[in-house]
């Protein structure tokens, strides 16, 4: 008899918060900035002041960390460029979380 794998938790939005800032001090190492402090209201161009290779990277780490239910690309697509110059960390943490909500209906 095999045991009952228990479901895994709900992520909330300070795990995934933590999640991505964890990915993003891993992006910003490459340029000696991984001690920037980064919250919901910090902007991806103004305050961490990402490239464009900086967000495929970023992809990557979400897709490996979360699997294909997480798609960067996907969501930055379907934005206009003046959202995705205003991205905040906040916005993608809500995309995250839902994304990865169990519950949700597709």
């Amino acid at each position: 008899m095999n045991p009952t794998q228990p479901a895994p938790a709900q992520p909330t939005a300070d795990t995934v918060l933590a999640d991505v800032t964890g990915m993003l001090r891993t992006v910003l190492a490459e340029y000696g900035d991984d001690d920037v402090e980064i919250g919901m209201s910090t902007t991806f161009n103004r305050d961490l002041e990402l490239e464009s290779i900086d967000l495929v990277t970023l992809a990557g780490l979400l897709e490996e960390r979360y699997g294909q239910r997480v798609n960067l690309a996907e969501f930055l697509a379907g934005m206009e460029f003046d959202e995705i110059i205003e991205l905040t960390v906040g916005r993608l943490v809500a995309y995250v979380a839902g994304s990865l909500d169990t519950g949700r209906t597709v």
